[in-house]
């Protein structure tokens, strides 16, 4: 069975974006190099340094599936139907939209998060499930669900805006030591989730 892994793109100070949702220059580094990863959306491309493509394929070579939140997926028109990674998308929401079988094909929306990460998980079989929305992120670290956290880091402060983490249900996560890749104009950490500090 393959992991449960976080990612998002976050500024210095712990946003990934602003209180209107735009994530200014967070995304600068999809496009500071010259190395070209190959996307399953033709709108979307990436050209980045050597490093950064590295880290890229490492997260998205195994995936098998991708959860998503409903206002991420509001916001990007669902990818068209066709995430850049390539892989279907369980969207969390109670409410799915009225043409949900004929226009999103390959998304599945499923009621609340235990219940989209273990849908996920049997589209993904053995690879991988990516959660790319920081409140489904914050309820599947509350659920025990998270395996892996990745963190692309960009020297940029935005002193205020959405959060990729908030207050945890629980108390304190412990991590392990992270694996740390500095790239153009991000530097990615990965991080395998652990015992919660009072258990350690």
């Amino acid at each position: 069975m393959g992991k449960v892994i976080t990612h998002m793109t976050m500024s210095l100070d712990g946003f990934i974006a602003d209180r209107n949702d735009d994530p200014g220059e967070l995304f600068a580094w999809y496009d500071a190099g010259e190395t070209a990863v190959p996307s399953a959306n033709d709108d979307v491309g990436f050209h980045v340094d050597g490093a950064d493509a590295d880290v890229l394929g490492e997260l998205t070579g195994n995936a098998g599936a991708l959860v998503s939140g409903r206002r991420l997926f509001d916001i990007t028109d669902g990818w068209g139907d066709h995430h850049p990674v390539g892989v279907p998308v369980v969207v969390v929401t109670h409410h799915p939209p009225e043409d949900a079988t004929t226009r999103w094909p390959n998304t599945t929306f499923v009621g609340d998060v235990a219940d989209a990460i273990s849908r996920a998980r049997q589209i993904a079989g053995s690879a991988d499930v990516i959660i790319a929305s920081p409140t489904i992120i914050q309820q599947a670290l509350d659920l025990d669900l998270v395996d892996e956290i990745c963190v692309s880091l960009v020297p940029v402060l935005f002193g205020d805006g959405i959060r990729y983490f908030g207050p945890l249900a629980n108390g304190h996560r412990l991590l392990a030591d992270p694996t740390v890749v500095p790239g153009r104009r991000a530097t990615h950490l990965r991080y395998l989730t652990a015992a919660r500090t009072g258990d350690a």
